[in-house]
């Protein structure tokens, strides 16, 4: 048995897990970075290469060419070589077996559903698509869709003469209101949380644990680093990857199961 498997807090936390009613999981950047994904913050994060100003609506609107440029580069460059982790393949089987309810991510790669993850609340929007600044309708994002579209400045420009914008959160928009509904719909359900690798900075995301550790669920914290939800709302903390913790858990409570 390795050193993980031994551990007190993971056979704790796999209990707890096979235990609860409805389980919700919540993910942050650091899932994400185990599949090659840069964070946003850090020592190498993006925004020590790309100035943040890229992100803002209204420097967006003022200036498409050079906020596509960056969006390119940042989101778009390596998405098609990236892949789900064992971490995100876990929780996308949890789901098929009926472990895992819901998935509140953070995050906008599109890795929860391309693991086979369903039952998804993408908080802060998706690179999936592509949204007409025109009239508010959205088409898939293709790499073929967005040459294709370009006009002479380097901007998509949607079949109906609007600019596309990436259908994700920028600085200074909201939440989808399905997505900030449902989340804290889930949030307040649940019995266990899964909070996996969220440094907790970001708000009104950080919110949702907040919640559903003042609705008496357990929080169970997956993440080699720890967070601002560490200190006072985790319950279980486990200091490892995503991609090793998940598969591990999975294992120990296959053996309660059995």
């Amino acid at each position: 048995m390795s050193e993980m498997h031994s551990d007190s807090r993971m056979q704790q936390a796999a209990q707890v897990i096979a235990d609860s009613h409805h389980l919700i999981a919540f993910t942050g950047a650091g899932i994400s970075a185990e599949s090659g994904i840069p964070t946003f913050r850090g020592d190498n994060g993006i925004w020590q290469r790309y100035d943040p100003r890229v992100l803002e609506t209204g420097f967006f609107r003022q200036n498409p060419a050079e906020s596509w440029r960056a969006i390119r580069d940042i989101f778009y460059a390596t998405a098609a070589d990236t892949r789900p982790n064992p971490g995100h393949h876990v929780l996308a089987d949890w789901e098929q077996h009926g472990l895992l309810h819901h998935i509140i991510t953070q995050n906008i790669d599109d890795l929860h559903h391309r693991a086979g993850s369903r039952s998804v609340s993408e908080y802060h929007g998706s690179i999936r698509f592509l949204r007409c600044q025109k009239t508010g309708k959205t088409v898939p994002f293709t790499e073929q869709t967005l040459e294709e579209s370009m006009d002479d400045r380097g901007v998509p420009v949607s079949p109906w003469g609007g600019i596309l914008k990436p259908d994700f959160v920028f600085f200074g928009e909201g939440i989808p209101l399905k997505a900030a509904s449902r989340s804290e719909l889930e949030a307040r359900n649940c019995d266990v949380m899964l909070v996996i690798g969220s440094t907790g900075e970001v708000y009104p995301a950080a919110q949702l644990p907040e919640i559903a550790a003042k609705g008496g669920a357990w929080i169970i914290e997956i993440n080699p680093q720890r967070s601002n939800f560490t200190p006072w709302i985790t319950d279980i903390y486990l200091p490892y990857p995503a991609g090793e913790a998940l598969p591990a858990l999975a294992a120990l409570i296959g053996g309660l199961r059995s």
